[in-house]
């Protein structure tokens, strides 16, 4: 695209403001409000909505495992995103028509991987740049033509795997969510695995948006010295990893705070050798965002054994309590709570229970004996599937699930991982997930929320004692059994595909190299030795095993820990309770969205999202389905928002929650919408790459707007 082209391009008018035109952060602003003052568009019109345009990006997995999460961004009449296979673009955000296109894979040694979920626009004068994240690397990208900044890191490029005080080169590490920019620091988080497998640390970095280089560093694990340092065993910063800000942060750019939402600790569930409190593991930290000092913390839960990350950027709001206009900070959980602090001290604003909560009986476990919950707002989830919630969809269905229900450990908050089998309700997507919660001046918070049960279920790894891993199934089942099963059937609902078979399909070379780099989420297990790694591919194709060699059960040396043997317990897998024919073992909703005034705590409106069409035919009311991207609120007085998977994106009124619009999708849209005018029309789009809990993949962005 040239740049008299680009010069072509529609100019905004004077009658709306740059900040109401664009769209210019990711989730709306640096308060990740999801709010726009935009109101051409209101409950009076809505209806009249068509579409404007549709562009197809291409690159979509003929498997139906791609998807596309990207909340793009809008400025100056240019849209920015990204594809099903991570190529960045750019369009015309009035017509859809490409005008630019950067391929990572372009550049040599860069590679693709997991998702990406929006990006980072930054600008001085004529310096104008994208920051792209994905797989470990970041990339500056100039904003008018597509290409990489070479003043910015290594030719345009950054490795996020280096800085990070340990050797991770071999570990899973993806940028998956934008950072935040404060001045001219980028602060960033990064994606990891949780799983018993090595993990790398969860340091929050900030890096020099010109240059690429580190400007600070937080560490998540405190090391020796440290200010939680006495919360984890010994060392426990040498071999464990995550506590990772994953989701993306908030920053009061007037008080120069960036608030930091963390993950559990790996592993996600069963922390023998780490024992503790955990800090600052699934905390909201805010941070002096000039030097990542600590200025305050809050643990929402302690010593996780749940996946219980908190799953979305914190919004910052302005409330009244007790006749005092306060700024806030709110952070919505996947247990469907919503936490309210005061931004500066940290203080909850309504009052924080600890909560006595069930012991573990796995060797080596100590839970921690009490968990927080907040006395205000109400759960926007469920927190009990009890006898009398079981699915009465249909006489069948509700037999299928009795039947489990009577022989499953009896559901109970927090009750902690077992052999017998635990329900997690709401289930490790939440509650809220990863489209997080939007705010609106008044102090009212919009989330949508997920009403399913899952179950985890535990299993000894194939280990005699203290000796090592020395076998393809008992390495399998440790570090490959959480996503594909013990059984190796995979789970479509999580995009991961059975191994059964996978003889059939693939050679052995290719797994091995599989296992070595990885592809899409599928994380790289290069930490494998050559023997470990033929032992794997051995088992899976059912062929001879591979001589055991003396590295078949080598302990890699991160502070002394075999990291790769000292778990003595895995899961089964990720498994949704679903009854015979895929619908939530719970009665409805199963989706919903939801109104919370937190000036009061008390709840405005509550309505479901998304249905299953079949079941609306049979005279079913609305149950609400999984949902996966975010709402936006307006100024117009609507909230916008698809995540269902229906293929819907619908709008609500602001006020009442009464659905005014909807409209059908290409895939469902499992990304958050973005709202922006061009020439003084309003636009609404919104991602469209399905490919999530079992639905086809898509390629669309269609946007929507009132007739011209």
């Amino acid at each position: 695209m040239s740049h008299l082209a680009l010069l072509l391009l529609p100019l905004v008018p004077l009658v709306a403001s740059a900040a109401d035109s664009n769209w210019s952060t990711y989730l709306g602003d640096k308060a990740s409000s999801h709010y726009s003052t935009l109101k051409q568009i209101t409950p009076r019109n809505v209806a009249k909505l068509e579409v404007a345009w549709t562009y197809r990006a291409g690159g979509m997995d003929t498997n139906n495992r791609s998807q596309i999460q990207c909340n793009p961004l809008v400025i100056d009449g240019v849209l920015y995103g990204t594809t099903p296979d991570l190529q960045l673009f750019a369009l015309n955000a009035a017509t859809g028509a490409e005008l630019w296109r950067f391929n990572p894979t372009s550049v040599k040694g860069i590679t693709k991987a997991g998702v990406n979920r929006g990006l980072v626009y930054w600008a001085d004068g004529a310096d104008r740049r994208i920051l792209f994240g994905c797989d470990h690397f970041l990339h500056a990208i100039n904003a008018s033509n597509g290409q990489r900044v070479a003043s910015f890191g290594d030719g345009g490029t950054i490795d996020l795997k280096k800085d990070l005080g340990r050797d991770v080169s071999s570990l899973s590490l993806q940028s998956s969510t934008p950072g935040v920019l404060y001045g001219d620091l980028l602060i960033m988080g990064m994606r990891l695995g949780e799983g018993p497998a090595p993990v790398a640390p969860g340091h929050i970095r900030a890096f020099n948006v010109r240059t690429g280089k580190l400007a600070w560093r937080f560490h998540t694990i405190p090391q020796p010295g440290e200010f939680g340092y006495d919360t984890w065993p010994p060392n426990a910063y040498q071999y464990t990893g995550a506590a990772n800000v994953w989701t993306g942060f908030a920053v009061d750019e007037k008080r120069g705070i960036v608030f930091c939402p963390t993950g559990s600790a790996a592993f996600d569930f069963w922390g023998g050798n780490r024992i503790g409190q955990n800090l600052f593991a699934n905390c909201l930290i805010a941070l002096d965002a000039k030097t990542g000092k600590r200025l305050w913390h809050q643990q929402l839960v302690r010593h996780d054994l749940w996946d219980r990350d908190l799953p979305a950027p914190p919004n910052l709001l302005t409330v009244t309590h007790g006749g005092r206009r306060i700024d806030a900070v709110a952070q919505v959980t996947k247990s469907g709570h919503v936490f309210v602090f005061h931004r500066e001290t940290g203080e909850p604003l309504f009052p924080v229970r600890e909560v006595p909560v069930p012991m573990s009986d796995l060797q080596g476990e100590s839970a921690w004996p009490t968990q927080p919950i907040p006395t205000k707002p109400a759960p926007f989830s469920r927190q009990l599937f009890t006898y009398d919630d079981i699915t009465d969809i249909s006489p069948e269905s509700h037999r299928h699930v009795l039947e489990r229900f009577a022989r499953i450990r009896p559901h109970t908050p927090y009750l902690p991982p077992s052999r017998e089998g635990s329900i997690v309700f709401p289930g490790f997507d939440g509650g809220a997930e990863w489209g997080g919660a939007a705010t609106d001046p008044d102090g009212v918070l919009y989330v949508n929320g997920n009403e399913m049960p899952w179950v985890l279920t535990m299993v000894e790894t194939k280990r005699k004692g203290a000796e090592p891993l020395a076998s393809g199934e008992a390495i399998f089942t440790q570090i490959c059994a959480a996503c594909h099963g013990v059984d190796r059937q995979g789970n479509k609902a999580q995009n991961v595909p059975s191994l059964v078979g996978v003889e059939q399909r693939l050679k052995k070379p290719d797994v091995l190299a599989l296992l070595k780099t990885g592809k899409g989420v599928m994380p790289s297990f290069d930490f494998l030795t050559e023997n470990q790694r033929q032992l794997v591919v051995d088992y899976l194709l059912g062929t001879a095993p591979a001589t055991p060699a003396n590295d078949a059960g080598r302990k890699e040396e991160l502070g002394g820990v075999d990291v790769l043997g000292t778990i003595p317990y895995t899961m089964t897998g990720y498994h949704r309770w679903l009854d015979t024919n895929g619908y939530p073992a719970i009665k409805p909703p199963w989706g919903t969205l939801n109104a919370i005034d937190l000036n009061t705590g008390e709840y405005r409106w509550r309505v479901t999202l998304g249905e299953w069409p079949e079941l609306t035919a049979k005279g079913v009311p609305p149950t609400g389905t999984e949902n996966y991207g975010g709402p936006v609120v307006t100024a117009g007085g609507l909230v916008f928002i698809a995540a269902s998977r229906d293929e819907h994106l619908r709008a609500f009124d602001r006020k009442t929650g009464k659905e005014l619009w909807k409209a059908k999708l290409p895939a469902a849209g499992y990304a958050t919408p973005s709202t922006y005018a061009v020439n003084g029309r309003q636009y609404v789009v919104i991602a469209c790459g399905g490919g999530k809990i079992g639905t086809k993949s898509g390629d669309a962005y269609v946007a929507f707007a009132l007739p011209k």
